[in-house]
């Protein structure tokens, strides 16, 4: 009679790991089991310690006390490049790419150097086909919009062949379509063996995917749960000790037009860009218009043309309260009411080493006198203001925008923006990588804007988000814009099927507006 077989160890198992900032402490005695082959989701909200954690396990941080141990063996990792020698991979939240390298050499870095720049573009190239993640090796990474950042962080991570790959909020800005062939790649991993950490706040995902789950809170571990045995709201109550409130998303008189974009045609700026051709559309008082679409197909060239930063458009193309701005710049706009929140939030929407009051001057200029003196205490009021109202987590208003997780640094630059008044409102990705509260906040003061009259525009790349908050949905595909339809008239099935460029006809159906 043989022996039993003896259970393989933990992948990965955490003992009291402490981390303390001077202003806060991150991570409180926190324990937790990853068995191989399980994808174990990682569950909290803003600031509660989940990427300081995945920092720590992946050698980017050192705990101040605690044990990490790795199939069963005690480990110090004291640097990323130790982690992936070990077998752990980690795809960050904020991307850590260099602009002005191409994709390739981006992910040649983090490789064996014993490997050529051309084997590494031809596993590339191997590794996007065989999961569905697309990309050109060749592209310089400044070209990219942020979904195509985000897939050249997956296929990095997979060429390292890890035991144990940490996603941190891996699908933030990815199609439901992309989504689905993720999952079916993550899936394959973990019947293959690998373990996988997985930091998601859309709650349906981490049912769908994980086995296992860790819920933390303030730092500390305040459950243990399977998530395929739970419900949204049950989740939500562990992570927030509550459910999120409902949106009110009342009928309001819509007015009179306050954004008009004319047959707008711009040439790419530079070979790897979109054209933008023939764009048209219209955002009145009183109205939330919505633009889905695939990540790279536009977006980017659009709001940088719609923000003042692109000002090659004819003056006509472009109208804000029937005045010609196609070649105004941001401050001019914002001039008249326009305010903007880009969908990169550390530098485009906030300088990471400037303190989130000084972040307020980028777009607000109440503080500043006569001669530019800053009124540095009013200030810090105004900053104090927006990190209360918006339930920002942060050391006060000096706290560097770096230090801030990206959701509370999202809820801050969008509590900048909303808190500034606009008449015209124009948001990309506005709850990437916010929690269940806070997104549901974040979409309710939009509301609450378009119930006061203001005119907002929202790309976003979460159709959920666009149905939950649109009155009226558009589709970017290559560089073109699809007719609008009616949020009540609009399925998923067709806004996909319009991703891809088709909608020829739809105007026939009597429900599409021009």
């Amino acid at each position: 009679m043989t022996a039993l077989t003896a259970a393989p160890p933990p992948r990965l198992q955490l003992a009291h790991i402490t981390k303390r900032y001077p202003s806060v402490v991150a991570n409180s005695d926190v324990s937790l089991l990853v068995q191989p082959g399980q994808t174990h989701a990682v569950l909290g909200e803003n600031g509660a310690g989940k990427s300081t954690l995945m920092k720590i396990i992946y050698g980017a941080v050192k705990p101040d006390e605690g044990t990490i141990s790795f199939n069963g063996r005690p480990v110090h990792i004291r640097n990323p490049q130790e982690a992936r020698a070990q077998g752990i991979s980690m795809v960050f939240q904020h991307f850590s790419l260099f602009d002005t390298l191409t994709v390739a050499q981006n992910v040649w870095l983090g490789l064996d150097k014993s490997l050529s720049l051309a084997q590494v573009t031809r596993r590339i190239d191997a590794k996007a086909s065989e999961y569905g993640l697309d990309i050109d090796p060749g592209r310089p990474v400044h070209t990219l919009s942020v979904g195509e950042m985000q897939r050249v962080e997956i296929i990095r991570a997979l060429l390292t062949d890890p035991q144990l790959l940490i996603l941190d909020e891996p699908t933030s800005v990815l199609t439901p379509q992309a989504v689905d062939k993720l999952f079916v790649v993550l899936k394959k991993l973990a019947q293959q063996g690998c373990s996988i950490l997985y930091i998601s706040h859309k709650l349906h995902e981490i049912r769908e995917l994980c086995t296992a789950c860790t819920v933390l809170r303030g730092g500390k571990v305040t459950g243990v749960c399977n998530p395929q045995e739970e419900s949204n709201a049950s989740l939500s109550r562990l992570m927030i000790g509550a459910e999120p409130p409902a949106l009110k998303h009342r009928e309001v008189q819509v007015g009179a037009p306050v954004l008009e974009v004319r047959s707008l045609r711009l040439p790419r700026e530079d070979q790897f860009g979109v054209d933008l051709e023939d764009v048209s559309l219209t955002v009145r008082a009183g109205e939330v218009v919505g633009i889905a679409g695939v990540s790279g197909n536009g977006q980017r060239e659009l709001l940088f043309a719609l923000s003042g930063e692109d000002t090659r458009a004819q003056p006509a193309m472009i109208q804000v309260f029937s005045r010609p701005a196609g070649r105004l710049g941001p401050g001019a706009r914002r001039g008249l009411g326009v305010h903007f929140v880009p969908e990169e939030r550390l530098g485009r929407g906030a300088v990471p080493t400037l303190g989130l009051a000084h972040n307020l001057l980028l777009t607000r200029r109440e503080a500043v006198g006569r001669g530019g003196w800053i009124d540095t205490r009013r200030l810090l009021a105004q900053a104090q203001a927006i990190i209360a109202s918006f339930n920002v987590k942060a050391g006060g208003p000096d706290a560097l925008a770096k230090s801030l997780s990206g959701g509370n640094l999202q809820k801050f630059i969008v509590g900048r923006e909303i808190d500034a008044n606009p008449r015209l409102l124009i948001v990309a990705q506005p709850t990437w990588g916010v929690d269940v509260g806070a997104a549901a906040q974040i979409r309710s003061e939009i509301l609450a804007l378009r119930d006061a009259g203001c005119a907002v525009l929202v790309v976003s790349e979460e159709l959920d988000e666009l149905f939950e908050i649109s009155d009226r949905l558009h589709v970017i595909a290559k560089g073109r814009l699809s007719p609008s339809v009616a949020r009540a008239d609009a399925t998923v099935a067709q806004i996909g099927e319009w991703m891809s460029g088709l909608w020829a006809g739809e105007a026939e159906a009597g429900h599409v507006e021009a």
